[in-house]
């Protein structure tokens, strides 16, 4: 089953949101992904907290270092991700971290664990190409999973078509530069040529624009260059000293996907 061909091939403005695994709770995992695709997110990222996230902002880096003090790992993450199936049946859900716990737990028997609990897909921002190609992309097509790589406003055209064709689920589009959850972005005009620029290579995968998007507006306004927006830190903050966190989840996904 192609959940993630599945959901580009049956929707448009596909909300992804990022959570970090074991926040604010160490077992807030499983309800917060049901608790978000029942509210519209239609992918989910878990993210494998670590303690030394070179792409992340200060929100997500709070919320790796809570996870971590709660005793958030990835064998504990496995074991939760257990239950996945059962609470998101269809959703297409990635893992998103860094290479060094993912090789200290040993890449094979992750990918084979991630398989095994229904996980479509591995982001590791920090992975380089060319190690992927050479040691990693066989044992993640041998599972079944897919890879996402960046993009950037930096990034060349031959890197981004060479990108495109290493994968089969989707290409994650960097807004601006910094860390996710920044405030500073470039000038409308500067990031609207940007996309364009990707537009015109008619590349075969979708487009998910992430890093800076915080709200409605800006949730909709990345929809009008790609397939949909990623969301992380804004959610991660909507989870801040929280009574219900699942709860806070869905009223904070609604308010995105709201008419």
């Amino acid at each position: 089953m192609n959940r993630i061909a599945n959901a580009f091939a049956s929707k448009t403005n596909l909300l992804n949101t990022y959570f970090t695994a074991g926040y604010p709770s160490l077992h807030d995992t499983i309800p917060l992904a049901k608790a978000l695709v029942e509210a519209g997110a239609d992918i989910l990222e878990i993210g494998m907290p670590f303690s030394d996230p070179l792409a992340d902002g200060p929100v997500i880096q709070g919320s790796s270092s809570v996870a971590l003090a709660n005793g958030m790992s990835i064998p504990v993450l496995f074991e939760q991700l257990q239950g996945l199936r059962a609470a998101v049946p269809e959703t297409p859900v990635f893992l998103m971290g860094y290479l060094n716990p993912v090789m200290q737990f040993g890449v094979e028997e992750f990918c084979r664990q991630a398989a095994a609990v229904g996980v479509d897909g591995v982001i590791l921002p920090d992975l380089p190409l060319a190690e992927y190609e050479e040691f990693y992309l066989e044992t993640f097509k041998k599972h079944g999973l897919k890879a996402v790589f960046l993009i950037t406003p930096q990034t060349s055209a031959d890197r981004i078509r060479h990108l495109d064709s290493l994968s089969d689920a989707f290409l994650y589009l960097v807004s601006g530069p910094g860390t996710t959850g920044g405030t500073t972005q470039p000038d409308a005009v500067t990031q609207a040529q940007y996309f364009e620029r990707i537009a015109a290579l008619k590349l075969r995968n979708p487009r998910l624009i992430g890093f800076g998007i915080a709200d409605k507006a800006g949730f909709d306004a990345a929809c009008q260059h790609a397939e949909g927006a990623i969301i992380g830190s804004a959610l991660i903050r909507a989870l801040e000293d929280v009574d219900d966190a699942p709860a806070a989840a869905g009223r904070f996904v609604r308010g995105i996907k709201q008419a």
